[in-house]
C-alpha cells in the first residue's frame, strides 16, 4: 500500500510539471488537476481490485487529455492506466488479460482520434499501442513467473512430504525385521533354555548326570541367544561405525543342527522332505531359504512351549515351482492353540511378503498343524 501510495503520488507531480510547469501554479485548471490526481490515485487500490483500478484510471486520464488537448506533454499520465493493466495482466488469465488490452488500447486511440483527427496514426497512438501490449506481456510474464514458482515450491513440498513417508515406512519396515529377527532367533533359543531348565530341575536329585547335561544345554542356548542379540543390536549402530562380525543367515541347509537342539532336549521329532521330482535339487534364493528356515524354527519353538512332550513331525515337499513346509505336533492333550502370538504374525509376514501363504490352526485329532506354500522364486 505505501509503495503505490509513493507511485501515485510521484506520478501525479511528474505529470503536472511536465504539463504545467508547477503544480501550484494559477494557469492550472482545478478540473485537470482533479483527473490526474483520480488517474493516479486509482493506483492506490490496483493490488485488490485491479480491473477497478485500470478502468477509473483509465476514465481519469482520457479525461485530462480531453482537458489539456492542446498541450503535447499531457501523454504521460497514460502511465498510470498502463500501469494498472500491467496489474490486471498480471492477476488474471492470458486470454481475459490480451482482450481488456486490446479493448483499452482501441478506446484510446478511437478518443485520440475524435479530439484530434489528425493524429490517427500518429506517434501517440502508435506508443500507445507498444506501450500497451507491453503492460500485458510484463504482467503475464510475472503471472506465469509466479505460478512457476508456486508450482516449484507444491513440488518441493511433496518431494519432501514423500521422503518423509519414505523416510517412515522403511523405519517401520526396519523395526519390524528387527522384532521378528529377535523373536525369532532369541525367542527361540530362551524357549530352549526354559525346556532345559525344567528338565534339570526335574532331574537334579534322581539323575545327576542327566541334570548336568540339561544345564550344560541351558548354558550352550544362553551363549547362543546373547550373540544372536549381539548381533542384531549390531546392526543398529550409526552409519560410518565398523559393522559387528556376524555370521552367515540360516536356511534349511542349517536345518539338522536346529532339529538336533530339540532332540538333545529329548523331544520327539521326526523330518522328512520329498519332492514331485526326486532328480530335481531343493535350491532356494536365500528369502526362500531364510523363511522357510524361520517357520521351522518358530513352530518348534511354539511346540515345545504348547505341546508339552508330543510328538513333533516336519514334512518338506518341493515341486519346481513351490515349496511347501508343514509342522505338525501331537496328538497331546496338553496341546493348545498358539493363536495370533508375535511368532505367528511374523512367520505370516514374512511368508506373505514372498507371495506365499501361511495357515495354522487346531488339527481334528487335538494336534496343531502350521503350513506355509513358499515360491521357489519369490516375488
Amino acid at each position: 500500500m505505501r509503495i503505490d501510495l509513493t507511485i501515485a503520488l510521484v506520478l501525479g507531480v511528474v505529470v503536472l510539471v511536465t504539463t504545467h510547469g508547477s503544480p501550484a501554479s494559477a494557469a492550472v485548471d482545478p478540473a485537470a488537476v482533479t483527473a490526474v490526481a483520480v488517474a493516479c490515485g486509482a493506483l492506490v487500490g490496483r493490488r485488490h481490485h485491479p480491473f477497478a483500478a485500470f478502468l477509473v484510471s483509465s476514465i481519469a486520464a482520457e479525461t485530462y487529455l480531453v482537458l489539456n488537448h492542446t498541450s503535447t506533454n499531457g501523454a504521460l499520465v497514460l502511465a498510470a492506466p498502463l500501469l494498472a493493466l500491467y496489474t490486471v495482466a498480471e492477476s488474471e488469465s492470458r486470454r481475459r488479460a490480451l482482450t481488456i488490452g486490446v479493448l483499452a488500447v482501441l478506446a484510446f486511440a478511437g478518443l485520440h482520434m475524435l479530439v484530434k483527427p489528425e493524429s490517427w496514426l500518429g506517434p501517440e497512438n502508435l506508443a500507445l499501442a507498444a506501450l500497451g501490449a507491453l503492460a500485458v506481456a510484463a504482467g503475464d510474464g510475472a503471472r506465469s513467473r509466479r505460478a512457476y514458482l508456486a508450482e516449484v515450491e507444491a513440488r518441493a513440498r511433496r518431494a519432501e512430504h514423500d521422503r518423509e513417508a519414505e523416510a517412515l515406512r522403511r523405519v517401520t519396515e526396519e523395526r519390524l525385521r528387527i522384532a521378528r529377527d529377535l523373536h525369532d532367533a532369541v525367542g527361540h533359543q530362551l524357549a530352549l533354555i526354559n525346556v532345559q531348565a525344567g528338565v534339570a530341575a526335574q532331574l537334579l536329585q534322581s539323575r545327576p548326570p542327566a541334570a548336568r547335561e540339561a544345564l550344560a544345554h541351558v548354558r550352550v542356548a544362553s551363549r547362543a541367544a546373547l550373540g544372536e542379540l549381539r548381533d542384531t543390536i549390531g546392526l543398529l549402530r550409526r552409519p560410518g561405525e565398523p559393522p559387528p562380525p556376524v555370521d552367515p543367515l540360516p536356511g534349511l541347509s542349517g536345518l539338522p543342527d536346529l532339529l538336533t537342539t530339540f532332540t538333545r532336549a529329548g523331544r520327539p521329532l521326526s523330518a522328512v522332505t520329498t519332492a514331485d521330482d526326486p532328480a530335481d535339487p531343493l535350491t532356494l534364493p536365500s528369502p526362500v531359504d531364510l523363511t522357510a528356515y524361520r517357520v521351522i524354527q518358530e513352530s518348534l519353538t511354539n511346540a515345545c512351549k504348547h505341546a508339552a512332550a508330543a510328538p513333533i513331525a516336519v514334512h518338506l515337499h518341493y515341486t519346481a515351482a513351490t515349496l511347501r513346509v508343514r509342522i505338525d505336533n501331537g496328538p497331546s492333550p496338553l496341546t493348545v492353540a498358539a493363536g495370533d502370538g508375535l511368532g505367528l504374525v511374523g512367520m505370516r509376514e514374512r511368508v506373505e511378503a514372498l507371495g506365499g501363504t501361511l495357515v495354522a490352526g487346531l488339527r481334528p485329532d487335538g494336534g496343531y498343524r502350521v503350513t506355509a506354500l513358499l515360491p521357489r522364486t519369490p516375488r
